[in-house]
């Protein structure tokens, strides 16, 4: 029984940064994401008073990324931890075949090369990364139109998959990829 999904879409997603202008050139020169507010804050957060600056960069669908950077140094120490740069920790965002091209070309332009951005094949789709100042890891993925009339049966089958996988049975299920041993 599918229910109603509440959220409709990314709101926004909000990170830290020690440097807004060097995030503020990299989303919005390079990457062409504008930047569509800036709130300048003083507030009582978390038992103390907080002064920061919180930037929003905005996507075609209205969502956007956000960022904070605090006045006082010591605040920027407890909330400005640095962002894991593991590639599991990322963000995804869609874009389709000419905007990924696009942003490539951009991302060239703006002398980022391996590793700060590479592609990766998945089958059902081909992503570029890029890490930006902050060291946050960024994908823009395109989908494989061949991977849509698949959808009906991922979804019906991932709880099944999911299972099978906690039990132990490791079988690669990407059709776009060659089946693996286990």
């Amino acid at each position: 029984m599918m229910t109603r999904i509440l959220a409709n879409r990314l709101h926004h997603t909000a990170y830290v940064t020690k440097d807004l202008e060097a995030t503020r050139a990299f989303y919005e020169d390079v990457l062409g994401f504008p930047l569509m507010a800036t709130y300048c804050e003083k507030d009582e957060l978390f038992g103390k008073e907080r002064t920061y600056c919180h930037c929003f960069f905005e996507l075609a669908d209205g969502s956007a990324l956000a960022f904070f950077q605090f006045a006082d140094p010591a605040d920027q120490a407890e909330f400005g931890s640095e962002i894991p740069s593991s590639p599991f920790i990322h963000i995804a965002l869609h874009v389709d075949a000419e905007g990924q091209a696009e942003l490539a070309r951009r991302i060239a332009a703006a002398g980022l090369t391996e590793p700060q951005t590479y592609v990766l094949e998945h089958g059902y789709c081909r992503s570029l990364y890029v890490t930006d100042p902050n060291g946050m890891i960024l994908e823009f993925t395109c989908d494989d139109p061949r991977a849509a009339p698949l959808d009906a049966e991922r979804r019906a089958s991932a709880h099944a998959e999911l299972k099978r996988w906690l039990a132990g049975d490791h079988r690669n299920n990407n059709p776009f990829r060659a089946a693996e041993a286990a």
